[in-house]
């Protein structure tokens, strides 16, 4: 096996990782594919209202899932009129 020595003034205190350079080639190419993907840039009022849903969240303010799902269906239930 081969070894390697680097010294340490060439990446100071910085981590090093020794991949294949097909594997590397591969990570440049997925990268390259993620910086192309639109991406969501929220709106100065989006940013508010997300940043308020965040405060609800963090007070305890909102409903689950299950919650809501039971909430639903017994409000659908109520609307429904019987047939005869």
């Amino acid at each position: 096996m081969t070894t390697i020595t680097i010294p340490k003034k060439i990446i100071p205190n910085q981590n090093l990782i020794a991949v294949p350079c097909n594997l590397y080639e591969e990570f440049l190419a997925w990268q390259e594919m993620i910086k192309s993907k639109k991406t969501f840039k929220p709106t100065p009022a989006e940013k508010k209202s997300i940043l308020r849903g965040r405060q609800e969240i963090s007070k305890g303010e909102y409903v689950t899932l299950e919650e809501l799902t039971y909430e639903l269906a017994s409000q659908n239930r109520q609307h429904r009129k019987k047939k005869s």
